[in-house]
């Protein structure tokens, strides 16, 4: 039996953007959309989405379009991620994420800058690991991946991988958090840990990341499970913990040895 540790009163979302959150901008509060926000729906629509992927691919010279999906869905999972996970570990509040329900802040070239909220969101009904992620997977995350999967031709594992870096990222970032309890990142780990769901389903964050050898005394490196592809784009190259780069650096290292 999970046990709730209640606060004295529930603060304000704002309140969350201190420590190791500080650089975040709070989400907007409003049934207004603004003339840069995107209703998180229209992103199910093939055409919608590759315009997106037109605008935002112009830095990129329209390389690779599943490179260029893949670099775009790190900052909407990077925005996603950051401010679901602060909600739900640090006040136990389930921010209403479903596509229907969201809308998304934009900058010029397309990248996910902020979310508006149609409300606050609610107290979590249900304490356990995997209820209360379900709205971030099952009502964001998997319709969503599966649309940029198709758009894109990438495989839906690389945006899964993208989606599951952010989230275990935060989730141990959030240990730092001034509003932290102890324990605040466990519900995060022990689904990240688990193979399946509880209806049996394959987990799709089952251990995004991995650490391994130490590049400093008591620092593991941290190495994404999946590479994010955006090697595809010419002059990219890896990510500092993309797997596919460390094993390469590992290759080097022994034959210059």
């Amino acid at each position: 039996m999970t046990t709730r540790l209640t606060r004295p009163m529930t603060p304000a979302l704002s309140s969350l953007c201190v420590g190791p959150l500080e650089g975040l901008t709070p989400p907007r509060i409003s049934m207004a959309l603004g003339a840069d926000t995107l209703p998180a729906r229209e992103l199910l629509d093939p055409a919608r989405l590759a315009a997106l992927f037109d605008r935002f691919g112009i830095q990129y010279g329209h390389g690779d379009r599943r490179a260029v999906g893949s670099l775009w869905s790190k900052w909407y999972f990077s925005v996603l991620s950051a401010h679901s996970l602060a909600a739900n570990l640090l006040l136990e509040r389930d921010l209403p994420l479903g596509l229907d329900d969201l809308h998304l802040q934009q900058s010029p070239d397309g990248r996910i800058s902020g979310l508006t909220l149609r409300h606050a969101g609610c107290p979590l009904s249900d304490l356990a690991p995997y209820p209360r992620f379900a709205t971030l997977l099952d009502g964001n995350l998997t319709p969503l991946i599966e649309a940029l999967a198709a758009t894109t031709g990438a495989s839906p594992k690389v945006f899964w991988s993208n989606a599951g870096n952010y989230f275990e990222y935060f989730a141990g970032t959030l240990a730092g958090h001034p509003m932290a309890l102890p324990g605040v990142a466990e519900p995060a780990q022990v689904l990240m840990k688990s193979r399946t769901l509880p209806d049996g389903r394959r987990n799709p964050l089952y251990r995004p990341v991995r650490y391994v050898e130490p590049v400093a005394p008591d620092r593991p490196r941290r190495v994404r499970r999946l590479c994010c592809i955006r090697y595809l784009i010419e002059g990219l190259g890896y990510c500092t913990n993309c797997p596919m780069g460390c094993r390469r650096t590992t290759r080097i290292a022994r034959e210059d040895g």
